[in-house]
C-alpha cells in the first residue's frame, strides 16, 4: 500500500487546535475567522469534519449542534445551506464547508484534517464522509494530511486517495472517555494495531499518554509523532521531548 510521507511543514510551526480561537479575540473554534487568525501568525491548522444531510463535508467538531451554536439536533440532520445559516456561538459566520475552508486557506499553511467517526462505535460503517472529503480536496495544492480515530475511515481514505498523507488519531482509550464505545473495541485500539494496515504515515496522540509503549515503538521506527491538545508552554515543553510537533489551544507558542 502506498504510504505518502507527511510533509515537513507539519513538523515545523505549531498547529492550532480547531483554528486560533477563544483567546482575547473571542473567535469561535473551527470558524473561518479562527483559520484566518492562525494563518496571520503562520501556524498550521487542525480542523474537524462532520457530514451534512446532503452529503457535504462540514467543518464542525461535535455530532450535535448544542455546544457550539444556539440550535439543537445532529449536524447530519441539516442540509449544507441550513448549517451555513446557523451562526457559531461568539461569532457571526455560519458553519463552513470544507470547500469554503480550502478556498480561504489556499495553501498558505498546512491543514491537518480529522474526520470524525460516523460509525458510532469506531467500526466499519464509513464511506460517505471520506468520499465527500476527497471530492472537496480535488485540485487543492496546499499541504494536507488526513486522520481519524476510526481505522476503517483511514483505510477508506487510503483507497480513495492513496497519494494524500494519512494517519491515526490515537489515545489511551479509557472507557470513561469513550462511554458509547464497547470496551472490547477500546482494548483492541490501545496498541495502535492498524498503523501499517491503513498505510498510515503518522499518528496524532493524546499528549498525556505520549510515553505509552505503542508510541515508543512507532517513535523508534522514525514515525512522525504529533500530539493533542497542548494548553500551556509547560505542557508543550514536556510533549516535545517525544512529539515532533504539537496541536495547541488557549495560549500562543513561541
Amino acid at each position: 500500500m502506498q504510504k505518502p510521507a507527511l510533509p515537513q511543514s507539519f513538523l515545523q510551526a505549531p498547529i492550532t487546535h480547531r483554528g486560533l480561537h477563544n483567546l482575547p479575540n473571542g473567535i469561535p473554534e473551527n470558524s473561518l475567522a479562527s483559520f484566518e487568525a492562525a494563518i496571520a501568525r503562520g501556524y498550521g491548522i487542525e480542523l474537524d469534519l462532520q457530514l451534512s444531510q446532503d452529503g457535504i463535508a462540514m467543518v464542525f467538531h461535535d455530532y450535535s449542534l448544542e455546544r457550539l451554536t444556539s440550535e439543537k439536533g445532529a449536524v447530519a440532520q441539516r442540509t449544507t445551506a441550513a448549517l451555513g445559516d446557523i451562526p457559531l456561538t461568539g461569532g457571526v459566520e455560519g458553519i463552513p464547508t470544507l470547500s469554503e475552508t480550502l478556498a480561504l486557506v489556499a495553501g498558505r499553511v498546512p491543514l491537518l484534517i480529522e474526520l470524525k467517526d460516523q460509525d458510532g462505535a469506531l467500526g466499519p460503517n464509513v464511506g460517505p464522509l471520506e468520499d465527500a472529503t476527497i471530492k472537496a480536496l480535488a485540485g487543492y495544492n496546499g499541504d494536507v494530511a488526513l486522520m481519524s480515530f476510526n481505522p476503517h475511515s483511514v483505510a477508506a481514505l487510503a483507497d480513495l486517495a492513496p497519494h494524500i498523507p494519512r494517519g491515526l488519531t490515537t489515545c489511551d482509550y479509557l472507557p470513561e472517555d469513550w462511554p458509547t464505545i464497547p470496551k472490547a473495541r477500546l482494548v483492541e485500539l490501545v496498541p495502535i494495531p492498524d498503523f501499517n494496515r491503513t498505510g498510515s504515515s503518522f499518528i496524532s496522540h493524546q499528549a498525556s499518554d505520549l510515553r505509552s509503549a505503542p508510541v515508543t515503538t512507532l517513535k523508534a521506527q522514525n514515525v512522525p509523532i504529533l500530539c493533542w491538545t497542548i494548553r500551556s508552554s509547560t505542557e508543550e515543553q514536556a510533549a516535545r521531548q517525544i512529539a515532533d510537533n504539537v496541536t495547541f489551544e488557549g495560549y500562543l507558542p513561541a
